[in-house]
């Protein structure tokens, strides 16, 4: 029997609730600063504090419709992309800011508390979306094919962010070739929706790690990261995979690190106003919609 989706049944409600109120809020807002407290993701067994992040309570009546952050840890590494950081790339700071921010900015039902999923779970069926970072060196068992597979086939949306350069494109490519031998990435035209269902980007967002971020005096600014392959990164790619409707599966953000966006918005006033405002939040923001709504 084919598994869906329990929040898939309730895509209307949500996508009727979808009201912008503006990345105004988060300027005004500047550094999320409020109570700490300890939240434990119960498919890690980690336990971590919300470094700041405040937190909010969910009405029971709507556990159900409750959009969750979803990161997926995979335990191979070392594939021929070479380099990077791996599955807790950004983690946990990343998860907890994109979620508190999508509470503010829409009216979406989040879950304040980020989890943990890897490809092989029971539960993986209970998260719609899925966040997976650092794909230049990953290789998936056969486990998590079959299991990436069936997800995607049935309703789910991936989300691949933060890798560079060709070296690093070609190992996922590689390896999403074996979850869907008769499936390629495509790149995804500027006049998709997803690029314009909530907010109207008017050009494909480069968000670069903050330790590479730079403005020169004439006002020019560096927006990529430098790789060990040598390849042109000057120009972010977003690419996707989709299924025989035309739904995308996987959404492929390369050479840009949304995350980092999200992650380092209280870090440095510059980079939160030039990469976190204006990119990384509206395309995160962007893609869970799309995501929530197909």
């Amino acid at each position: 029997m084919k598994r869906r989706f329990v929040a898939m049944t309730k895509r209307a409600r949500i996508r009727s609730a979808m009201i912008v109120i503006g990345l105004a809020v988060i300027v005004s807002a500047g550094v999320a600063v409020a109570q700490r407290g300890q939240w434990r993701n119960n498919q890690s067994g980690i336990d971590t504090d919300r470094r700041g992040v405040p937190s909010w309570d969910v009405d029971p009546k709507f556990i159900g419709d409750t959009f969750t952050f979803a990161r997926v840890r995979y335990d191979s590494y070392g594939g021929r992309g070479r380099g990077g950081g791996g599955w807790r790339t950004d983690y946990p700071d990343s998860d907890l800011n994109f979620s508190l921010r999508l509470q503010q900015l829409t009216s979406m039902k989040v879950n304040p508390d980020p989890v943990i999923v890897e490809l092989t779970d029971d539960n993986l069926f209970d998260y719609p979306f899925l966040y997976l970072i650092e794909p230049g060196a990953l290789v998936f068992s056969e486990a998590e094919v079959a299991g990436l597979r069936q997800y995607c086939e049935n309703g789910g949306f991936l989300m691949v962010d933060d890798f560079w350069g060709d070296a690093q494109y070609e190992n996922l490519r590689l390896e999403l070739k074996r979850v869907f031998p008769d499936r390629d990435a495509a790149e995804v035209p500027l006049s998709h929706e997803i690029f314009h269902c909530v907010y109207d980007l008017k050009e494909k967002p480069q968000v670069p790690a903050i330790n590479a971020a730079y403005r020169m005096a004439n006002g020019e600014v560096g927006s990529w990261e430098r790789t060990w392959d040598g390849s042109d990164t000057r120009t972010p790619h977003y690419r996707a995979i989709t299924d025989d409707d035309d739904r995308i599966m996987v959404f492929i953000c390369h050479n840009t690190d949304l995350g980092d966006g999200w992650e380092r918005e209280g870090e440095d006033q510059w980079y939160f106003d030039e990469f976190s405002v204006k990119k990384a939040y509206p395309m995160g923001i962007n893609i869970v919609t799309y995501a929530m709504t197909h």
